[in-house]
């Protein structure tokens, strides 16, 4: 398959999609970074033998290494596994031409990408994504970060890696769990950009959950052409573009952060967002009934939240999300849908989500 490119001027990239091709990842790294030496491969607890075949891949086209395994989880996005990180890199004797490699799900890249942001004002990244949910988002686009104990990725910066490297067949023994929850993000796509898309989706159901590879190859390629474009013409949230790619978001972070960090994987949090975010649209008067509707089925046929939990605090998650980024002068703004592959951003009276919230049922 032709990779997917990333057209951002001098910071284009491509998103190399492949199976069971893993030693091809040196030459691919090689061919993106000819100035480059060293590298610093960050895997976790759970991609440690992913990421010795990423060091070793690394070594065979000459790069000289360090590796080091983060605990797996949410709770490793902080400054002290970033400092950590940084010690890594001091002590390999990184200069401005060394590479990260971030090896793993969402966790993993965001925090590598954000310490390859920031050590030495700034590293050449690779994203080697091996969860469903980092190979069509959280690789893709740019954005790093770390979380604070008051909200999740307060503390974070843009900064493209050099590329993306996607081996489906890393998702053959991917969690069950894990692999479900990253299906939110691709059903995230089809509400928010492509109806058809969301149409192959409720069809396929049965060969994406038997984890087909032709299936896989397909939803990961359409959903990171998808973000693609949205990153290409909003590559720092500066037109209001990509903050579609937030549907449902508003509400996960909120979920992660009451519900603290872990406790739900992202991909559960969004697929409940994702509800309230469709109820809330129907109460805003955008859309009838049957949107959300398709929308339930398809995320309870991939076995995925589909409410928050009844016990969260409704005035304490409404209090997170008034910090939400999409905020503005006090006013909370969500990502609605208006018609199956629209969306667009609305301000919303806090009545009007405190309804939906208090709810406890779609």
């Amino acid at each position: 398959m032709q990779p997917v490119r990333v057209n951002l001027g001098p910071r284009s990239y491509d998103i190399a999609l492949t199976t069971a091709d893993s030693g091809g990842f040196g030459s691919f790294a090689r061919e993106r970074l000819p100035k480059s030496t060293l590298a610093l491969v960050v895997c976790d607890a759970n991609t440690h033998s992913h990421g010795q075949a990423t060091e070793a891949a690394l070594q065979d086209v000459g790069f000289r290494t360090g590796m080091v395994a983060v605990p797996a989880g949410e709770g490793s996005k902080t400054l002290t596994e970033a400092s950590r990180l940084y010690d890594a890199l001091y002590n390999l004797a990184g200069d401005r031409q060394t590479a990260v490699a971030a090896v793993g799900g969402g966790v993993v890249g965001d925090l590598a990408g954000f310490v390859a942001a920031t050590y030495n004002r700034g590293l050449p990244l690779l994203m080697v994504p091996t969860t469903l949910l980092a190979m069509v988002d959280s690789s893709v686009g740019g954005k790093t970060g770390v979380n604070h104990p008051r909200g999740k990725n307060l503390i974070g910066a843009f900064h493209q890696p050099a590329g993306v490297w996607i081996d489906t067949a890393t998702l053959t023994t991917l969690p069950d769990r894990e692999f479900r929850s990253g299906l939110a993000e691709v059903v995230k796509y089809g509400v928010i950009l492509d109806a058809p898309f969301f149409e192959e989706l409720e069809s396929n159901t049965a060969a994406i959950l038997q984890r087909d590879s032709e299936a896989l190859v397909r939803i990961v390629a359409r959903s990171c052409q998808l973000k693609a474009a949205v990153v290409e013409n909003d590559e720092r949230e500066e037109t209001g573009l990509r903050a579609i790619l937030n549907y449902g978001h508003t509400f996960a972070h909120a979920f992660e952060t009451v519900g603290g960090y872990g406790g739900w994987l992202h991909g559960e949090a969004v697929a409940a967002g994702m509800m309230c975010a469709a109820r809330l649209a129907e109460r805003h008067g955008l859309i009838g009934s049957e949107l959300g509707d398709r929308q339930l089925r398809l995320l309870e046929a991939f076995t995925l939240p589909t409410w928050p939990k009844s016990d969260w605090p409704v005035e304490e998650l409404i209090s997170v999300m008034r910090r939400d980024k999409k905020a503005s002068g006090g006013q909370l703004r969500f990502i609605l849908p208006t018609r199956l592959g629209e969306v667009r951003l609305f301000e919303v009276p806090e009545a009007l989500v405190r309804e939906v919230l208090s709810a406890h049922d779609v």
